[in-house]
Protein backbone atom coordinates (compact mmCIF):
# COMPACT_ATOMS: atom_id res chain seq x y z
CA UNK A 1 0.00 0.00 0.00
CA UNK A 2 0.77 3.53 -0.44
CA UNK A 3 1.50 5.13 2.75
CA UNK A 4 1.45 8.69 1.33
CA UNK A 5 -1.47 8.74 -0.61
CA UNK A 6 -3.29 6.62 2.09
CA UNK A 7 -2.26 9.61 4.81
CA UNK A 8 -3.65 12.24 2.32
CA UNK A 9 -6.97 10.02 1.98
CA UNK A 10 -6.57 10.18 5.87
CA UNK A 11 -7.30 6.28 5.91
CA UNK A 12 -3.64 6.01 6.71
CA UNK A 13 -4.94 4.46 10.07
CA UNK A 14 -7.28 2.16 8.50
CA UNK A 15 -4.69 1.08 6.39
CA UNK A 16 -2.55 0.08 9.76
CA UNK A 17 -5.27 -1.68 11.47
CA UNK A 18 -5.47 -4.22 8.72
CA UNK A 19 -1.56 -4.60 8.87
CA UNK A 20 -1.10 -2.72 5.77
CA UNK A 21 1.21 -0.01 6.93
CA UNK A 22 4.20 -0.49 8.76
CA UNK A 23 3.52 1.93 11.97
CA UNK A 24 1.67 1.46 15.09
CA UNK A 25 -1.90 1.87 14.70
CA UNK A 26 -2.78 4.48 17.04
CA UNK A 27 -5.74 3.83 19.31
CA UNK A 28 -9.53 4.93 17.60
CA UNK A 29 -12.08 6.55 19.98
CA UNK A 30 -15.10 4.03 20.49
CA UNK A 31 -18.15 5.23 17.75
CA UNK A 32 -21.08 6.98 19.64
CA UNK A 33 -23.91 4.95 20.02
CA UNK A 34 -26.59 4.88 17.34
CA UNK A 35 -30.18 5.32 17.33
CA UNK A 36 -31.92 3.28 14.96
CA UNK A 37 -34.17 5.28 12.96
CA UNK A 38 -38.02 4.30 13.92
CA UNK A 39 -38.91 1.79 11.26
CA UNK A 40 -41.95 2.59 8.97
CA UNK A 41 -44.97 1.15 9.74
CA UNK A 42 -47.07 -0.57 7.28
CA UNK A 43 -49.60 2.46 6.41
CA UNK A 44 -46.44 4.34 5.33
CA UNK A 45 -44.74 2.00 3.21
CA UNK A 46 -48.10 1.09 1.22
CA UNK A 47 -48.53 4.63 0.42
CA UNK A 48 -44.66 5.48 -0.41
CA UNK A 49 -45.47 2.40 -2.74
CA UNK A 50 -48.87 3.73 -4.32
CA UNK A 51 -46.96 6.86 -5.05
CA UNK A 52 -44.23 5.21 -6.65
CA UNK A 53 -44.83 5.15 -10.97
CA UNK A 54 -44.60 1.20 -11.76
CA UNK A 55 -41.56 1.38 -14.34
CA UNK A 56 -42.44 0.96 -17.87
CA UNK A 57 -41.94 -2.63 -19.55
CA UNK A 58 -37.82 -2.86 -20.65
CA UNK A 59 -37.24 -3.05 -24.01
CA UNK A 60 -36.08 -6.68 -25.69
CA UNK A 61 -32.48 -6.88 -25.46
CA UNK A 62 -30.62 -5.69 -28.97
CA UNK A 63 -30.07 -8.29 -31.05
CA UNK A 64 -26.91 -9.97 -31.52
CA UNK A 65 -25.59 -8.49 -28.46
CA UNK A 66 -24.55 -11.93 -27.10
CA UNK A 67 -22.04 -12.69 -29.56
CA UNK A 68 -20.48 -8.98 -29.62
CA UNK A 69 -16.97 -8.50 -29.68
CA UNK A 70 -16.00 -5.10 -28.30
CA UNK A 71 -15.66 -3.16 -31.64
CA UNK A 72 -19.59 -4.07 -32.32
CA UNK A 73 -20.28 -3.69 -28.74
CA UNK A 74 -19.23 0.08 -28.73
CA UNK A 75 -20.77 1.22 -31.91
CA UNK A 76 -23.83 -0.24 -30.88
CA UNK A 77 -23.68 2.10 -27.29
CA UNK A 78 -22.50 4.58 -29.45
CA UNK A 79 -25.69 5.10 -31.55
CA UNK A 80 -27.54 3.48 -28.45
CA UNK A 81 -31.26 4.79 -28.73
CA UNK A 82 -33.08 2.55 -26.41
CA UNK A 83 -33.98 5.14 -23.54
CA UNK A 84 -34.91 9.05 -24.20
CA UNK A 85 -31.41 9.59 -22.23
CA UNK A 86 -29.88 9.34 -25.88
CA UNK A 87 -31.88 12.73 -26.35
CA UNK A 88 -29.50 15.00 -24.68
CA UNK A 89 -26.30 13.32 -24.67
CA UNK A 90 -23.20 14.88 -26.14
CA UNK A 91 -21.80 11.50 -26.12
CA UNK A 92 -22.62 7.76 -25.56
CA UNK A 93 -19.38 6.77 -22.01
CA UNK A 94 -19.12 3.23 -22.52
CA UNK A 95 -16.31 2.60 -20.20
CA UNK A 96 -12.25 2.65 -20.09
CA UNK A 97 -9.28 0.54 -18.29
CA UNK A 98 -8.56 -2.88 -19.10
CA UNK A 99 -10.36 -5.33 -21.30
CA UNK A 100 -9.13 -8.61 -19.40
CA UNK A 101 -9.45 -6.61 -15.92
CA UNK A 102 -9.90 -8.65 -12.77
CA UNK A 103 -11.52 -6.17 -10.85
CA UNK A 104 -14.88 -4.24 -12.38
CA UNK A 105 -16.42 -1.27 -10.80
CA UNK A 106 -19.64 -0.59 -12.03
CA UNK A 107 -20.89 3.04 -10.63
CA UNK A 108 -24.29 4.75 -11.56
CA UNK A 109 -23.83 7.23 -14.82
CA UNK A 110 -21.63 9.72 -16.25
CA UNK A 111 -21.91 13.61 -15.06
CA UNK A 112 -21.04 16.57 -17.15
CA UNK A 113 -17.51 15.87 -17.53
CA UNK A 114 -17.97 12.27 -18.37
CA UNK A 115 -20.24 13.49 -20.93
CA UNK A 116 -18.08 16.01 -22.03
CA UNK A 117 -14.87 13.82 -22.61
CA UNK A 118 -16.55 10.32 -22.99
CA UNK A 119 -15.03 8.46 -20.03
CA UNK A 120 -16.19 7.35 -16.71
CA UNK A 121 -15.36 9.31 -13.33
CA UNK A 122 -12.86 12.01 -15.11
CA UNK A 123 -14.30 14.50 -12.51
CA UNK A 124 -13.81 15.36 -8.74
CA UNK A 125 -15.06 11.70 -7.75
CA UNK A 126 -13.00 10.18 -10.26
CA UNK A 127 -9.56 11.53 -9.13
CA UNK A 128 -10.76 10.54 -5.22
CA UNK A 129 -11.74 7.18 -6.74
CA UNK A 130 -8.07 6.86 -8.54
CA UNK A 131 -6.53 8.00 -5.32
CA UNK A 132 -8.06 4.88 -3.32
CA UNK A 133 -7.09 2.70 -6.60
CA UNK A 134 -3.30 4.32 -6.73
CA UNK A 135 -3.32 3.41 -2.63
CA UNK A 136 -4.47 -0.26 -3.10
CA UNK A 137 -1.58 -0.35 -5.89
CA UNK A 138 -4.36 -0.70 -8.27
CA UNK A 139 -5.20 1.34 -12.11
CA UNK A 140 -7.73 1.81 -14.19
CA UNK A 141 -6.44 0.58 -17.33
CA UNK A 142 -4.17 -1.93 -15.96
CA UNK A 143 -5.66 -4.37 -13.19
CA UNK A 144 -9.69 -2.56 -13.43
CA UNK A 145 -12.14 -1.60 -15.92
CA UNK A 146 -14.68 1.03 -14.84
CA UNK A 147 -18.07 0.93 -16.62
CA UNK A 148 -21.71 2.74 -15.32
CA UNK A 149 -24.84 1.57 -14.94
CA UNK A 150 -26.52 3.63 -17.80
CA UNK A 151 -24.01 5.34 -20.63
CA UNK A 152 -25.75 8.30 -20.89
CA UNK A 153 -25.87 11.21 -18.84
CA UNK A 154 -29.42 11.85 -17.13
CA UNK A 155 -30.52 15.44 -16.91
CA UNK A 156 -29.34 17.15 -14.17
CA UNK A 157 -27.04 14.50 -13.08
CA UNK A 158 -30.27 12.89 -11.72
CA UNK A 159 -30.35 9.64 -10.51
CA UNK A 160 -31.21 6.57 -13.57
CA UNK A 161 -34.99 5.66 -13.30
CA UNK A 162 -35.28 2.09 -13.25
CA UNK A 163 -36.45 1.84 -16.90
CA UNK A 164 -33.18 3.49 -18.30
CA UNK A 165 -30.86 1.59 -16.50
CA UNK A 166 -33.21 -1.93 -17.53
CA UNK A 167 -32.50 -0.11 -21.61
CA UNK A 168 -29.06 -0.43 -20.64
CA UNK A 169 -28.38 -3.51 -18.55
CA UNK A 170 -27.79 -5.48 -22.57
CA UNK A 171 -24.88 -3.36 -22.66
CA UNK A 172 -22.95 -3.31 -19.44
CA UNK A 173 -24.12 -7.70 -19.49
CA UNK A 174 -22.09 -8.23 -22.22
CA UNK A 175 -18.76 -5.97 -21.22
CA UNK A 176 -19.24 -8.44 -17.75
CA UNK A 177 -18.92 -11.45 -19.92
CA UNK A 178 -16.12 -9.86 -22.07
CA UNK A 179 -13.88 -8.86 -19.93
CA UNK A 180 -14.92 -12.18 -17.18
CA UNK A 181 -13.79 -9.98 -14.34
CA UNK A 182 -12.79 -11.55 -10.95
CA UNK A 183 -14.63 -9.66 -8.63
CA UNK A 184 -16.85 -6.10 -9.06
CA UNK A 185 -17.04 -3.62 -6.93
CA UNK A 186 -20.69 -1.92 -7.13
CA UNK A 187 -20.20 1.82 -6.61
CA UNK A 188 -23.41 3.33 -4.73
CA UNK A 189 -27.33 2.85 -4.58
CA UNK A 190 -27.66 2.94 -7.73
CA UNK A 191 -25.66 0.00 -9.19
CA UNK A 192 -25.82 -2.04 -5.92
CA UNK A 193 -29.86 -2.21 -6.91
CA UNK A 194 -29.03 -3.16 -10.14
CA UNK A 195 -26.73 -5.96 -9.95
CA UNK A 196 -28.10 -7.42 -6.88
CA UNK A 197 -32.19 -6.51 -7.15
CA UNK A 198 -32.18 -5.61 -3.98
CA UNK A 199 -33.33 -1.93 -2.61
CA UNK A 200 -32.14 -2.27 0.49
CA UNK A 201 -29.97 0.31 2.25
CA UNK A 202 -26.27 0.42 1.52
CA UNK A 203 -25.42 -0.57 4.81
CA UNK A 204 -26.94 -3.40 5.17
CA UNK A 205 -25.56 -4.25 1.73
CA UNK A 206 -21.64 -3.75 2.97
CA UNK A 207 -19.52 -6.47 4.26
CA UNK A 208 -20.80 -9.19 2.24
CA UNK A 209 -20.29 -11.15 -0.68
CA UNK A 210 -23.08 -11.09 -2.96
CA UNK A 211 -22.82 -12.69 -6.91
CA UNK A 212 -23.79 -11.64 -9.96
CA UNK A 213 -23.70 -13.53 -13.29
CA UNK A 214 -21.24 -16.00 -11.09
CA UNK A 215 -18.76 -13.57 -10.53
CA UNK A 216 -18.62 -12.07 -6.66
CA UNK A 217 -19.96 -8.73 -5.92
CA UNK A 218 -19.07 -6.40 -2.79
CA UNK A 219 -21.09 -2.99 -2.69
CA UNK A 220 -19.37 0.36 -1.34
CA UNK A 221 -20.76 3.80 -1.49
CA UNK A 222 -20.25 6.15 -4.40
CA UNK A 223 -17.18 8.71 -4.75
CA UNK A 224 -19.53 11.50 -5.22
CA UNK A 225 -21.30 10.19 -2.00
CA UNK A 226 -17.87 10.12 -0.25
CA UNK A 227 -17.11 13.91 -1.36
CA UNK A 228 -19.83 15.47 0.21
CA UNK A 229 -19.51 12.40 3.23
CA UNK A 230 -15.74 12.58 3.98
CA UNK A 231 -15.68 10.67 7.55
CA UNK A 232 -17.33 7.50 5.35
CA UNK A 233 -13.99 7.55 3.12
CA UNK A 234 -12.70 5.06 5.88
CA UNK A 235 -15.84 2.71 5.54
CA UNK A 236 -15.36 2.67 1.78
CA UNK A 237 -11.59 1.53 2.04
CA UNK A 238 -12.44 -1.15 4.63
CA UNK A 239 -14.54 -2.06 1.77
CA UNK A 240 -12.26 -1.87 -0.62
CA UNK A 241 -9.94 -4.24 1.52
CA UNK A 242 -12.73 -6.73 2.05
CA UNK A 243 -13.19 -6.79 -1.29
CA UNK A 244 -9.09 -7.72 -2.12
CA UNK A 245 -9.67 -10.57 0.82
CA UNK A 246 -12.23 -11.47 -1.40
CA UNK A 247 -10.49 -11.61 -5.08
CA UNK A 248 -7.63 -13.89 -2.79
CA UNK A 249 -9.72 -16.30 -1.23
CA UNK A 250 -10.29 -16.92 -4.85
CA UNK A 251 -8.34 -19.86 -6.79
CA UNK A 252 -5.83 -18.75 -8.56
Amino acid sequence: MDERILKELELLSVARLYGLASAPAPVAAPEPARVPAPAAGPKRVAVEAARRPPPSPAPPPPAGVASMGWAALRDAVRTCTRCALCEQRKQAVFGVGAESAPWLFVGEGPGADEDEKGEPFVGQAGKLLDSMLGAAKLARGREVYIANVVKCRPPGNRVPALEEAAACAAWLDRQIDLIAPRIIVALGKTAAIRLTGNEASLASLRGKVHAYRGIPLVITYHPAYLLRNLPDKAKAWEDLLFARRTLGAQPA
